[in-house]
């Protein structure tokens, strides 16, 4: 694996994290979010990542969609990494374009990572196109589940008005995945703000909806393929 560690800016903003500085290796995880990593390096090998299939991909940028299994085993000193919720306009349009994306930064970036960072998340978050359809039902359960923490089907079915099995279906096919893991993605989230708000980890997972910091440990690693402490260690939140 490459020998960048996770040093660098994020910040938490309305469905997702813009992050900007050196990013490291990341184990196989498949985290709930769209996810687009890239180089700001002239170097367009500068990317090498393990593809859901095993397949070894080398680029500069990549559009990660919700639920796919990937590892970063070669990261980059001056790099952008950007998540957007699933639910969101953008995280839907850039589903849509997963992949390698050669063509995804825009010229005239800044040079310090994090604003390059900040200034991709802006492009992506204006981008005009046309959204899809939303089922009413679960725009609803969409609206009510942040901050909510462990929240079961049973109870998101009563606030969308339609039966478990229906609301999983639209969970599955407008956004990507399925229930579980869209409120565990939120929970997660969740912990990042408190943790970005100078919350000790145990605390941000208690107050996440985790039963302990080991558990949230493990949410984390499944997600992100690496622990929460190695990401929050040399990170600013800003």
């Amino acid at each position: 694996m490459g020998s960048s560690t996770w040093a660098g800016s994020a910040r938490l903003r309305p469905g997702g994290l813009v992050y900007g500085g050196a990013v490291g290796p990341a184990t196989v995880h498949a985290h709930h979010s769209v996810q687009v990593i890239a180089t700001l390096d002239g170097d367009r090998d500068g990317l090498l990542l393990e593809g859901p299939a095993g397949e070894t991909i080398v680029c500069r940028a990549f559009v990660v969609p919700a639920g796919v299994r990937h590892a970063v085993l070669r990261g980059a000193e001056r790099a952008v990494l950007l998540h957007y919720d699933p639910a969101s306009a953008a995280g839907r349009r850039l589903a849509e374009r997963a992949g390698v994306r050669e063509g995804l930064l825009p010229p005239g970036l800044p040079t310090d990572p994090f604003e390059a960072a900040c200034a991709l998340d802006s492009v992506l978050l204006e981008s005009r196109l046309p959204a899809a359809a939303r089922h009413p039902g679960l725009a609803r359960v969409l609206a009510w589940l942040p901050g909510r923490g462990p929240v079961r089907l049973a109870e998101a079915a009563a606030v969308a008005g339609l039966s478990e099995s229906r609301l999983s279906h639209l969970f599955q096919a407008e956004l990507g995945l399925p229930f579980r893991p869209y409120v565990r993605w939120l929970r997660l989230m969740g912990a990042a703000e408190l943790v970005s708000r100078g919350r000790t980890l145990t605390e941000a997972a208690h107050g996440a909806g985790f039963s302990d910091s080991a558990h949230f440990s493990r949410v984390c690693r499944r997600m992100f393929g690496i622990a929460p402490s190695e990401f929050t260690r040399r990170i600013r939140w800003r």
